[in-house]
């Protein structure tokens, strides 16, 4: 790259908190950009810089909001992207911490929509190059998805481990997982905690089913008797995921609960994960915006920023991004 082609970093207005973190860790400007509003709900957004011949990386929250829903800020994003590329930009990397309809990888009923597939097809159409985000529900079917796009998945063990290490000082510790599906996220989770605080960490899983909303399983395999249990998953919605496992960890002598989740959206019901039902401490990124989940004390969120803005570091300067993805 020229020494007049330096990258530009954008993020879109809904994104601005987070964009300006990641740019401040950087030490890069955010380029300015604007977007208008037009009637019937329609919009514009176009880069008030030139971006020809430049790598342009976007910083785009899209969870659904009041303000936007999850559906508006893709679109928003997607024809931001394609103004990029229209306007001469050499590559556009999407940096999407929450990856939208990722729980919906795969047909559970007759006809069913793949939409994770679908919204990959959307990015790589309008000439998305590379896309990074953060901790995605199904690694394989994500990987899958994409066919013409670079996508890397970047996981949070690591940020999660450096922030609970202080809070479990000499505590047997157990890290569990609320269901098979997350069983290799726990597992990375626990060898980077074991990593850091120089001592064994014991795994633990519940069974889980779901049929028609409904969850049921009871088995769980592992020892928490007495131990500090951390419960891993990818997101938080509705809690009841969460309120099931710190419910069995208690049953089986769990003397203290941490719930780590990258994605806490905390839709309806969510409440209940603090009350005295819930797990003792409630730790999650802003990845996206906990909302009114703010209100508790027992909720802690430490900030990605540092780990998008590590992603991009490597990618401009051509490096490995081995370190930040989810192998063990």
């Amino acid at each position: 790259m020229h020494r007049h082609d330096k990258p530009l970093l954008f993020c879109l207005n809904q994104s601005y908190s987070l964009g300006k973190a990641v740019a401040e860790k950087l030490g890069w400007p955010l380029s300015p950009h604007e977007e208008i509003e037009f009637e019937y709900g329609e919009h514009k957004s176009r880069p008030l810089v030139e971006v020809g011949g430049r790598d342009i990386y976007v910083v785009h929250h899209l969870e659904g909001e009041p303000e936007q829903s999850a559906n508006d800020k893709i679109v928003r994003l997607l024809f931001f992207i394609g103004a990029l590329k229209q306007a001469g930009a050499r590559q556009v990397i999407a940096i999407v911490p929450y990856l939208p309809y990722s729980r919906k990888e795969r047909r559970t009923k007759p006809r069913d929509p793949v939409n994770s597939r679908y919204l990959a097809a959307l990015f790589e159409s309008l000439g998305t190059d590379i896309l990074i985000t953060v901790e995605v529900h199904n690694l394989a079917a994500f990987e899958n998805a994409f066919h013409h796009c670079r996508a890397e998945n970047i996981a949070v063990a690591g940020l999660m481990a450096d922030h609970i290490v202080p809070m479990i000082d000499n505590e047997p510790v157990t890290v569990v997982s609320p269901d098979a599906g997350g069983a290799k996220r726990a597992e990375l989770f626990r060898t980077v905690l074991e990593k850091k605080i120089g001592r064994p960490v014991m795994n633990a899983m519940l069974e889980k089913h779901r049929s028609a909303g409904v969850v049921s399983g009871s088995l769980f395999a592992g020892d928490v008797d007495g131990r500090c249990a951390i419960i891993i998953d990818d997101m938080i919605s509705s809690g009841g995921t969460i309120l099931r496992a710190t419910q069995a960890c208690r049953d089986h002598g769990a003397k203290r609960i941490i719930a780590a989740a990258a994605h806490g959206l905390f839709t309806d019901g969510s409440d209940m994960l603090f009350t005295k039902d819930g797990p003792d401490v409630v730790l999650v990124t802003d990845s996206v915006s906990a909302g009114s989940a703010t209100q508790f004390d027992r909720l802690q969120i430490v900030s990605i920023a540092s780990l998008l803005a590590a992603a991009i570091d490597c990618l401009n300067n051509g490096d490995p991004l081995y370190d930040l993805l989810p192998y063990n």
